[in-house]
């Protein structure tokens, strides 16, 4: 079994080709159970979360036996290691053979859910971002935040980015960190403004209160919701929701766990029937993305093991 640590991914993976492997991947689709979702609770520190996620290829959909991969990622969520200096996030990931079961290869799971999560938020993006959109706020300046704005630049010609952080010596930080790109990228303590002059918003956060109004959102902006991954999670407002055309990564996912979801849903605000599409929808032709130029959308995911098998084997394929 082979050992694949986050430097090696690093060596390995690049935007472009990572967000056609997950293009294949949800067109292809594979066997995905509902991942295993368990709150630890530990004194003295708000409740950590432990994450168990399997997916296989699918042999009946493909027509053979002898090919494929199994694999499951161990993710576990501490929300209080921020304030210590430790990762947020946390895991494994373990590759197996589809046709023995013998391990492959055990791959640093922190550093996959990265690359993937940034990578499909991006393969939303190229269905519904405006072709012309160059200017992006970065909501949150953690471990995902330079991942995403690599992932959007790959996608889409972006010459201005703005971070805002609730910190704002993180974003000045990561703003820093990430000069010297093919943009201009600066951090700002002016939210609403940011908000207002963007083109793609992409919010990676574990906030539970919406952090910006939909009423600050213009015409023709996509929104990109990645931090929220419980019910109780919020990352924008009910006006948001309400003014944009609604897309997700995966129906069962989000409208199970996506608090930016759930919570309109179980007011009344929505219903199910108004999610436009999910990637493999997207991914396969069968639903449109982006109708109009000054249209809103919003893309709301919460991962998907999907999305971690098919960056592990790509991983494993060049490692």
């Amino acid at each position: 079994m082979r050992i694949i640590p986050a430097a090696d991914i690093a060596d390995v993976l690049i935007f472009p080709e990572l967000i056609e492997t997950l293009r294949s991947a949800f067109r292809s689709g594979a066997v995905t159970p509902v991942r295993h979702h368990h709150a630890v609770h530990l004194p003295d520190q708000s409740d950590a979360t432990l994450l168990l996620m399997p997916s296989w290829t699918d042999f009946s959909a493909q027509g053979h036996s002898d090919r494929g991969y199994i694999g499951v990622k161990i993710v576990s969520v501490f929300p209080d290691n921020a304030s210590r200096d430790r990762a947020t996030v946390s895991g494994v990931y373990l590759l197996m053979s589809g046709s023995s079961g013998e391990p492959l290869a055990l791959i640093d799971g922190k550093s996959l859910t990265l690359w993937r999560t940034a990578a499909a938020s991006a393969l939303a993006a190229s269905y519904l971002a405006r072709q012309d959109a160059h200017r992006l706020l970065m909501i949150g300046a953690g471990a995902l935040a330079p991942y995403l704005i690599d992932a959007h630049a790959a996608v889409r010609p972006l010459k201005e980015v703005l971070v805002w952080n609730r910190t704002a010596s993180a974003a000045e930080r990561l703003a820093e960190r990430m000069t010297g790109r093919n943009f201009s990228i600066a951090a700002t303590t002016d939210l609403e403004s940011a908000v207002r002059g963007a083109d793609i918003v992409s919010c990676a956060t574990l906030s539970h209160q919406p952090l910006f109004q939909g009423d600050w959102l213009s015409g023709g902006v996509h929104v990109d919701l990645v931090g929220g991954f419980r019910p109780d999670m919020r990352e924008v407002d009910d006006d948001a929701i309400r003014r944009a055309r609604l897309f997700v990564d995966t129906r069962e996912g989000a409208l199970a766990e996506a608090g930016d979801l759930v919570q309109p849903l179980q007011s009344g605000l929505i219903s199910e029937d108004d999610i436009a599409a999910d990637l493999f929808d997207l991914s396969r032709g069968k639903r449109a993305g982006r109708r109009y130029h000054d249209q809103i959308t919003l893309f709301k995911s919460v991962g998907t093991a999907l999305e971690d098998l098919a960056a592990a084997i790509h991983v494993f394929a060049r490692a």
